[in-house]
C-alpha cells in the first residue's frame, strides 16, 4: 500500500537549497520514492496554520518511506534543511 510524506517547510534562508536539492531527489527514488506536489498551499475552508511550501512524495509503502527517511545518506540533507528552515514532516498510509 502507498504511503505519503508530508512535508511543511518554511524557509528561512535559501543557501542549502542548490545542495539539499542536488542530491534529495535521488535518495528519494531510491526508496521508491515519486514527488507528487511542491507548491504553495492554497486554503479552501477554514484557518489552518499554514506553510510557505508543502511537499507530498508517494513511497510504495511505509516501509520505504521509513527507509529513506533513515538512510544514512539522508542525514547531512536534514541537517542543511534544519539550519535553513522550519520544517515538519509526517507521514500516511494510503487507502
Amino acid at each position: 500500500m502507498a504511503a505519503y510524506a508530508i512535508g511543511y517547510l518554511t524557509l528561512r534562508n535559501s543557501d542549502w537549497v542548490a545542495e539539499y536539492s542536488a542530491h534529495m531527489p535521488a535518495l528519494a527514488k531510491k526508496h521508491g520514492g515519486k514527488p507528487l506536489a511542491k507548491e504553495a498551499p492554497v486554503v479552501l475552508e477554514g484557518s489552518p496554520l499554514m506553510s510557505e511550501t508543502q511537499i507530498i512524495v508517494e513511497f510504495p509503502s511505509m516501509e520505504h518511506a521509513q527507509a529513506w527517511y533513515d538512510d544514512p545518506a539522508h542525514a547531512p540533507l536534514k541537517k542543511l534543511r534544519q539550519g535553513g528552515a522550519d520544517f515538519s514532516m509526517v507521514l500516511l498510509n494510503g487507502l
